[in-house]
């Protein structure tokens, strides 16, 4: 119809920010809405063993502490990259992978143009280099490997089918236990804090 007004394409966020999903400026992102939103996104829609959902957020910093481990000494902004691997989920949750698979490009797009601004915001390139991207996926297919295994009902063989047994990591070094949503909020607050301290103590200032 004529005249007609556009879908709104945008949504506010508790920090006062109004976000475009469609075209999303970095001015727009606040790791204060980041940390609120993935702690209250459930990984595994919500198919987990324990009194409380097993959060994107949580789930970010098992990802995180994995790089570490097997990566070696990798610089801060490397490290940051990984604790932002799933931020845009904070705006458009956690799909699982075959509802991703299904939806195609157009999921994958709008993930894209909300991972590449939070990226500017926070001081990265808004395309990680195509090694870090790769090291970072690793690190993330072990940690489902454990959260499959430990939490969502998978058997050992089952798991590695989908995700690749995991070498060199043991659960018993990750914290798996789910979380309230206050503390998993806040951890993710703080490891980004420490992180981007180590980030500005590289850079001299």
């Amino acid at each position: 119809m004529a005249g007609a007004k556009p879908p709104r394409a945008w949504q506010r966020m508790l920090s006062g920010r109004r976000l475009d999903l469609l075209d999303p400026s970095p001015l727009d992102i606040e790791i204060s809405d980041i940390a609120h939103g993935l702690a209250r996104v459930a990984r595994w829609n919500g198919q987990t063993a324990g009194d409380h959902a097993f959060s994107v957020a949580q789930h970010s910093l098992i990802v995180e502490r994995i790089f570490r481990m097997m990566n070696g000494d990798v610089s801060a902004d490397w490290l940051l990259a990984a604790l932002l691997h799933d931020a845009p989920e904070y705006v458009i949750g956690d799909m699982i992978s075959p509802f991703k698979a299904t939806l195609g490009d157009d999921y994958r797009s709008v993930e894209q143009r909300l991972q590449r601004a939070i990226h500017l915001r926070f001081g990265l390139p808004a395309d990680l280099p195509a090694e870090l991207k790769r090291a970072i996926k690793q690190a993330d297919r072990v940690a489902a490997y454990f959260e499959a295994t430990e939490l969502a009902g998978f058997g050992h063989g089952e798991a590695a089918r989908f995700f690749g047994r995991p070498r060199g990591v043991s659960a018993d070094a990750l914290m798996l236990d789910p979380q309230p949503v206050r503390a998993a909020q806040n951890a993710y607050l703080s490891r980004f804090e420490a992180i981007e301290r180590s980030r500005y103590k590289a850079e001299g200032r």
